[in-house]
């Protein structure tokens, strides 16, 4: 079956594939106990393997799970232990998340034990098709797109992977026909029985150096996605991302799997005098988008090349494309109060994300700063003309003032509310204050969610 084929049900699809475990379940080894170590280990359970977990910095109502359920947790162990812990176990199942830098790894590694990830499990116990999507900006809005055209065309599809729903969770749901995996670099990483029918790279741009030991090993834990396609399938490629497109034609045989690319103005899938035109010809028109910024464009042009790669018609993606209106925390509109437009951009975690909204506005006074995670800030240079003022916030302030030193004034906070009670002072009638951080949340907040969340509110409670 090739990616194209409509999805036909299997009597077997759910049934446990030896042919593609390479490791055993005996004593399986979770690191990290969040939403995806928590799936992951129930997975386990369901299917009679207790697993050990180790997690460093638990939180009482994760410890009391671990209880109720009958979890070995051990908590923040020293070198020492780990290394016994890994001994013991028979496989370590990292989850997305944990650094390169956690000692796990070098253990693992001495101990010449595999380090496998939630989507080998899911391969071995799931053999459905699945299109997966990865990329620094896009992911999440392409995945819900293309997951929305496949429904549309009459595939019981579901999102999946780095989303609300852990793969491992989602294969649970008998009669979905197949999934769609937003596949994060931390997934694909230790992805070695991934097997997807159809697989994207949407762009690539430095991010997670926090995380990954450098931007090499950021980007070869993304290029991993070539590497799981299966035979027969569809890899789909950014053809103006000189770094995503060498990588596909490098790595993907083409004797073997269909490249199509997608882009504003190149590729199988692109913008043509206001048309996005595929291989049939024109789809739809940017006037039918309710947003059509550059970055829109190109994921809309994503959007058809994966979707129809995954079996969706036609008419189907275009009407997806027509209906989506946008997701919480992504250049998402709150309100326009006195003549000022205020724009949620809570996502925004690194420059180029924030680079990529200031695009779509012509006077901004921008709200930036947080955590940074480890990147150079200097790109950040590039939001004028578009920008006449920036409101500096939180742990990275001062490295965001540094980096817009002598291009634009710059206001340095210490807190979300003093930002926008400082945004507000200055802008005027026709600005957009746009709250497009470049760094992550975590010296103030849990997530980015709680971010836009505390930003919508307390912007209406301003001015109701």
């Amino acid at each position: 079956m090739t990616a194209s084929e409509p999805k036909a049900k299997s009597d077997s699809h759910t049934e446990f594939d030896s042919q593609v475990q390479d490791f055993s379940l005996e004593r399986p080894l979770v690191i990290g106990f969040g939403a995806a170590g928590r799936a992951t280990a129930s997975a386990l359970i369901a299917r009679g393997h207790i697993p050990v977990v180790v997690d460093d910095k638990p939180t009482d109502a994760v410890s009391q799970l671990a209880s109720d359920t009958g979890i070995e947790l051990v908590v923040a162990p020293d070198h020492d232990t780990l290394e016994a812990i890994v001994q013991s176990c028979s496989v370590v199942l990292p989850s997305p998340g944990v650094g390169d830098h956690h000692p796990v790894f070098a253990i693992a590694s001495a101990c010449s034990k595999p380090i496998r990830g939630e989507f080998d499990l899911a391969r071995i116990w799931d053999n459905r098709p699945i299109v997966a999507i990865t990329g620094t900006n896009g992911k999440t809005t392409v995945t819900t797109i293309v997951t929305d055209a496949l429904v549309r065309s009459g595939i019981a599809a579901v999102a999946a992977g780095n989303l609300d729903v852990p793969l491992v969770e989602a294969i649970r749901e008998e009669s979905t026909e197949e999934f769609v995996v937003e596949a994060s670099s931390f997934r694909l990483e230790h992805a070695d029985r991934f097997t997807p029918t159809v697989a994207a790279w949407l762009n690539f741009a430095p991010d997670h150096l926090d995380a990954h030991s450098s931007l090499d090993a950021y980007f070869d834990a993304k290029a991993k996605i070539w590497a799981t396609v299966r035979s027969g399938g569809v890899a789909v490629a950014n053809s103006e991302d000189d770094a995503v497109l060498a990588s596909a034609t490098r790595s993907v045989d083409q004797a073997e799997v269909q490249l199509v690319t997608f882009g504003i103005n190149s590729g199988t899938w692109h913008w043509e005098n206001e048309f996005l035109v595929g291989p049939s010809g024109p789809l739809v028109s940017s006037s039918d988008l309710k947003h059509s910024r550059p970055h829109d464009l190109a994921n809309a042009a994503a959007v058809a090349a994966i979707a129809s790669a995954g079996g969706a018609k036609l008419t189907s993606i275009a009407e997806a494309l027509k209906s989506f209106a946008g997701l919480a925390h992504r250049v998402e509109f709150v309100g326009t109060y006195g003549g000022v437009t205020w724009v949620n951009d809570s996502k925004a975690t690194i420059p180029q994300a924030t680079l990529a909204a200031v695009g779509g506005y012509e006077s901004i006074v921008l709200i930036a700063g947080g955590r940074n995670k480890g990147l150079p800030l200097d790109s950040l240079r590039e939001v004028v003309p578009n920008v006449r003022h920036v409101v500096a916030m939180g742990d990275a302030a001062q490295e965001v003032a540094d980096a817009l030193d002598g291009v634009v004034s710059v206001e340095l906070v210490t807190t979300l509310e003093s930002a926008i009670d400082c945004a507000s002072a200055i802008a005027i009638s026709g600005d957009t204050v746009l709250l497009s951080p470049a760094c992550t949340s975590y010296d103030q907040y849990a997530s980015y969610v709680a971010r836009g969340d505390h930003f919508r509110h307390l912007v209406q409670e301003k001015f109701s």
